[in-house]
């Protein structure tokens, strides 16, 4: 297929840039096959069933973004320029790899200073990205990049408006503990403690994954033939009793519902048979594109993703290419909030 098999028009105004409030206010479009429902995130208490599962990714997104300036001499003595850091992925050594802008005034070997306390070297340049170390290690580092960061909002966000406080809210879910991502799962987003509760109560059953969500997932495709793309790896883990939940549910006669194409990705990545998964810990390049089989997921609850996405590629293998397109023609025709922060769907191929 080619990639603009996965092109749609939308409307600027549709692209969400605050989620609405309460969370599970908002709405959420139910595809069921050929069948359509304009609903709300907070009827999933009368839509899922008792023994469904619901996956979900337990990943913490961390305060990623940075602002710092790079000393240096100068004909005219010391002076700083501005430099823009992206964390995008810790490196086994304790180092992380960054976006950096502009990425072609750092040199090797040069300080870049964020805060009062906290302070990196360049200690590898590729065309693409920097390697830095910093002077803080542990809990230390996490305070200072939790004082001196801000959240990484998508593009298509920060194009907009800059991070503020709000987002360090707004930008998390609910569930969130394991520090590591760079971008939220967004179809948690719409989750709060008493929807939760409630769905509990009513039998629905939870499943704890995680995935620590990379950059790269907002990186444009660039091949016209889908199949030369190359995807991004993501850690991830799931573990024993994961594996056991969703095992049990399959085997009972129930759903498995990943929230969000994350965790949609790891267990699929970790099924080894129609109904099977095994624990796993790793990182998951998977790109499921149209003829995918799925092994284990049964739907998905996910937002609506960007135009020529891999993601569009995602939800166009589990619903069918021409299905996503009536979809998502609905949806802009009936004014839904798209990406990050917007409206949600859940998906039922049958």
């Amino acid at each position: 297929m080619k990639l603009s098999d996965f092109d749609f028009d939308l409307p600027e105004n549709l692209i969400a840039t605050r989620p609405v409030r309460p969370r599970p206010a908002a709405r959420m479009l139910l595809a069921q096959g050929d069948r359509f429902s304009d609903c709300h995130v907070q009827d999933l208490t009368t839509i899922l069933r008792p023994g469904d599962l619901l996956v979900i990714n337990t990943t913490r997104v961390i305060p990623a973004r940075l602002t710092g300036q790079r000393p240096r001499d100068s004909a005219q003595g010391p002076v700083s320029a501005k430099i823009e850091v992206t964390l995008t992925e810790p490196c086994p050594d304790g180092t992380w790899r960054a976006l950096a802008k502009p990425l072609r005034k750092l040199a090797v070997g040069e300080a870049v200073v964020f805060s009062e306390t906290l302070q990196a070297q360049v200690v590898e340049k590729t065309p693409e990205d920097v390697v830095l170390r910093f002077n803080l290690e542990g809990d230390d580092f996490d305070l200072a990049l939790d004082r001196a960061g801000q959240m990484p909002l998508p593009p298509y966000i920060a194009g907009r408006r800059a991070a503020d406080a709000q987002d360090r809210d707004d930008y998390q879910t609910v569930f969130a503990r394991d520090k590591g991502a760079v971008a939220a799962p967004t179809a948690s987003l719409h989750f709060d403690a008493a929807l939760m509760d409630a769905l509990r109560d009513n039998g629905v059953n939870f499943a704890e994954v995680t995935l620590h969500v990379g950059a790269g997932t907002f990186l444009p495709v660039k091949t016209d033939d889908i199949r030369d793309h190359k995807m991004h790896a993501e850690w991830g883990q799931i573990t024993a009793p994961a594996a056991q939940a969703i095992r049990d549910t399959k085997a009972a006669g129930g759903r498995v519902i990943p929230v969000g194409t994350t965790a949609l990705r790891l267990i699929e990545t970790a099924a080894t048979a129609p109904g099977q998964i095994a624990p796993w810990s790793g990182k998951t390049d998977i790109f499921i594109t149209p003829g995918f089989q799925f092994r284990v997921a049964d739907g998905l609850m996910t937002n609506f993703h960007l135009p020529k996405s891999t993601l569009m590629m995602l939800v166009s293998a589990l619903m069918g290419a021409d299905r996503i397109r009536a979809i998502y023609a609905h949806a802009i025709a009936n004014q839904y909030r798209f990406f990050s922060y917007g409206d949600s769907s859940l998906l039922f191929p049958d």
